[in-house]
């Protein structure tokens, strides 16, 4: 008991003293590490809206470019057909020119 102490030795502190002390102190731990919990899952809602922004942006850029590459393909065909039809006519200019010389090599000939 407390009679047969040693000089110099303290007393023990009466129960729930320490076990309190330190549970307020983990308490506080704890506290923090929800806190810090909160604001990480807080964090990664964000970039998950982020996230989810940057995808939607990301689709509708994805959908112009595919808009653009039909409306090309589109004006592609437009050209070879203009061209095909070109080719014929140049061949014809071709031709009125030479029949042009040869009429001007005639007629100085006359």
């Amino acid at each position: 008991g407390v009679g047969t102490m040693m000089p110099g030795e303290t007393p023990p502190p009466p129960a729930g003293t320490v076990a309190a002390g330190g549970a307020c102190a983990n308490c506080g731990v704890l506290q923090q590490n929800i806190n810090e919990y909160v604001a990480a899952l807080i964090a990664l809602k964000q970039k998950m809206i982020d996230g989810d922004r940057l995808l939607t942006e990301y689709q509708q850029k994805c959908t112009d470019i595919l808009w653009f590459s039909i409306c090309i393909s589109a004006l592609r065909c437009q050209v070879e057909n203009m061209l095909q039809k070109i080719l014929p006519l140049e061949k014809c200019q071709e031709e009125l020119g030479s029949l042009k010389a040869e009429l001007e090599e005639k007629k100085v000939c006359l």
